[in-house]
């Protein structure tokens, strides 16, 4: 039976990559033997406006030092590794990709990291940790690679601790008119599963998530994008087409005219499993 995310991981599956960084690390100059995760941030923060959006979603989480979190779709670790740093709590990274996860543990013994930090291979949809393991779940763009969300949301209050919340950001559905393939998260219309706003707040509801904030970041989403889209004589050593892929510019580009052109949005948002 073919695996249905197979070609979501494949997405998100350059080869080499931790190679790839330690090299570009080099070139640009950076002292290896004192590394911090500012270093990596031009390249290991690639969802919709960076590490602007992981001090946001920190902050609106509440997120305190004794609480363990789970990351979603966790990448190589960027956004995880910053809390740990910043907030001292333990982070566990789920993601599709082998090779993420290959690199997102190397670079974080790099960086002396990995005490609080793992990663792991596996799949939202079916979590291997018991009921109410972890107090945060944290995800920044993911769920548009994910067709169920009903069993989504049923996986992240499973694993919440009673009152433990659910913070994300996500790519939401406006417009409900095509797309230009490939953007960042698909290459191409079969990796993609948008939702509206308010069918993302009616999932989270009924699967026993009570949303406890919601912003719209669609305006912010826009002026990154616009700049992203901007020619340029070329990529710095490190940035974000080390893990885009050769097809970065398209997928930036394609990207800003959907949230320009009104078909995309952009949210922020925070939730709490309820007592049902």
């Amino acid at each position: 039976m073919t695996d249905p995310y197979a070609g979501i991981a494949a997405h998100y599956s350059p080869q080499g990559l931790y190679e790839t960084i330690l090299a570009a690390l080099k070139q640009a100059g950076k002292d290896m033997e004192r590394l911090t995760p500012d270093d990596l941030a031009p390249v290991d923060e690639f969802h919709t406006r960076g590490h602007a959006v992981t001090v946001e979603m920190a902050n609106a989480a509440g997120l305190r030092s004794a609480e363990r979190v789970l990351d979603l779709g966790s990448g190589i670790g960027g956004p995880s590794r910053w809390l740990a740093k910043t907030f001292g709590c333990r982070v566990t990274g789920i993601d599709l990709s082998e090779e993420f996860c290959r690199t997102a543990n190397a670079l974080s013994r790099l960086l002396g990291l990995d005490g609080l930090t793992e990663y792991r291979q596996g799949n939202a949809l079916d979590l291997p940790f018991p009921e109410g393991t972890f107090d945060l779940v944290w995800s920044q763009n993911v769920s548009m690679n994910i067709g169920d969300r009903p069993r989504l949301y049923g996986e992240i209050r499973r694993v919440l601790k009673p009152g433990g919340r659910y913070a994300f950001s996500d790519i939401v559905e406006l417009s409900g008119e095509p797309l230009r393939f490939p953007v960042p998260w698909a290459s191409e219309p079969g990796h993609s599963f948008l939702r509206t706003a308010q069918a993302t707040r009616d999932a989270l509801e009924q699967a026993g998530l009570r949303v406890l904030r919601w912003d719209d970041t669609t305006a912010q989403a826009i002026a990154v994008r616009r700049k992203q889209a901007k020619p340029a004589a070329g990529p710095p050593p490190l940035a974000l087409h080390m893990v885009l892929g050769p097809d970065f510019a398209a997928k930036i580009a394609n990207s800003a005219w959907a949230l320009e052109t009104g078909r995309l949005g952009a949210v922020q948002a925070v939730a709490q499993r309820t007592q049902r």
